[in-house]
């Protein structure tokens, strides 16, 4: 993706073939802009704050945040009153961490870096919108023996199997990615479908145990159910660690990683590699002629990401609640306001129309925001919703963090 003739170093930069959240409306920077504002409340106002945008793309989130903090009617919204908060642009810190050369005309408050910061050196918010699914993972498929093996590609796109996964990724495999069971037939099959014990079609007969993250499902004469298969997983180890290194540059703050994403109790059994060209979503060619992603981990992620911020326990939200909590609520202006101020009530109702783009439950509203707090920093101080979605965190080694609710 970054080396030569790579994807991401194309001039048109990855807007030119998908559209993210900050391609799609301004209104996604002031969010994020209100949420500094909150997190530097939440930090009492530090003499420099630390805005970290990895996966920086060509720098529009960071230009967006900027925008909405100097810009007459955005600056400190959602900010609260506190000394020091009102200078808030004055010891701001803009990082961008991206891999492409800085971009022409890019503001020259904004650091421009190809790697992480060093460790617990950053004050501030973290953002990583859409950055995880590009860092790359292994893909692995069930064989005809029910063995998980490596997923092997040519630069054209073919695919063969290969080696079975190592120790290390059929650890994480265990502990994150449940496979689909196969259906077993034969005379000593169980023919009334009214005793298998899992509700789900097509799995196994037997009576199975799933004792969560960090076991395997055990048949109850302790042998181990088949995986199906041609079922494929995704071995997110990779985006872990980086997620973990990624907390790990805080000494305080959030930091909040955006994707679109699956947990645990819902893996696609059959993966979700894919491949993005000219807006169309096209075959995964690891040639440079496409972006490669595939969804995240999330939970995984997460439990990465306790474990680097010493056992203090994310949360998990939907975009579209996140938003809501920062002020986005694509609420249409009065009908009355069309009479009296024609072109405000035209500008409110585009702005509310873009607002339902970013918190559509069937668009981007559906992606997950991690948010990871570090030190003195409450979620609920930042982000105030009741019902984050649930986060299991497995304490495989017994040194894990706490199960979040």
């Amino acid at each position: 993706m970054y080396g030569p003739g790579g994807f991401y170093h194309r001039p048109e930069g990855p807007a030119g073939h998908f559209r993210t959240s900050v391609h799609a409306s301004p209104l996604y920077a002031r969010a994020v802009a209100t949420l500094l504002t909150r997190v530097d409340a939440a930090l009492g106002h530090p003499a420099e704050l630390a805005l970290l945008d990895i996966g920086a793309g060509r720098g529009e989130l960071l230009t967006g945040v900027l925008d909405a903090l100097t810009t007459p009617g955005q600056r400190g919204a959602g900010e609260r009153s506190g000394a020091g908060a009102g200078d808030l642009v004055a010891r701001l810190r803009p990082c961008a961490v991206e891999r492409a050369q800085r971009p022409a005309g890019l503001d020259p408050r904004v650091e421009w870096r190809d790697d992480l910061p060093a460790p617990g050196s950053l004050t501030g918010l973290l953002i990583a919108n859409e950055w995880l699914d590009n860092v790359p993972v292994d893909v692995v498929e069930v064989d005809p023996d029910g063995v998980p093996r490596q997923v092997r590609v040519a630069p054209d796109g073919t695919e063969k199997l290969g080696d079975p996964v190592p120790p290390a990724d059929a650890a994480w495999l265990a502990d994150w990615w449940p496979w689909p069971r196969a259906t077993e037939t034969g005379p000593d099959s169980d023919p009334d479908p009214g005793l298998d014990s899992d509700p789900d079609p097509g799995l196994d007969a037997e009576p199975v145990r799933d004792d969560g993250p960090g076991t395997e499902p055990v048949r109850d004469d302790g042998s181990r159910p088949r995986a199906e298969p041609g079922s494929r997983a995704e071995v997110g180890a990779p985006r872990d660690t980086a997620w973990a290194r990624a907390v790990r540059t805080l000494r305080a703050g959030l930091a909040v990683a955006v994707d679109y994403a699956h947990t645990r109790a819902s893996r696609p059994p059959y993966g979700t590699l894919t491949g993005f060209r000219d807006g169309r979503e096209v075959r995964p060619v690891p040639d440079g002629s496409c972006d490669l992603t595939s969804h995240v981990a999330l939970d995984a992620c997460a439990a990465a990401g306790a474990r680097a911020a010493r056992a203090v326990t994310p949360v998990l939200h939907t975009q579209r609640d996140a938003l809501r909590a920062l002020g986005l609520t694509g609420r249409r202006p009065p009908l009355a306001r069309a009479s009296t101020d024609p072109a405000g009530y035209l500008r409110a109702l585009s702005l509310a129309g873009e607002a339902a783009e970013l918190t559509d439950p069937a668009g981007l509203g559906d992606f997950r925001w991690l948010c990871q707090p570090v030190g003195p920093v409450a979620i609920a101080d930042v982000l105030p919703l009741s019902l984050p979605l649930p986060l299991p965190i497995p304490p495989r080694d017994g040194s894990g963090p706490p199960r979040a609710s």
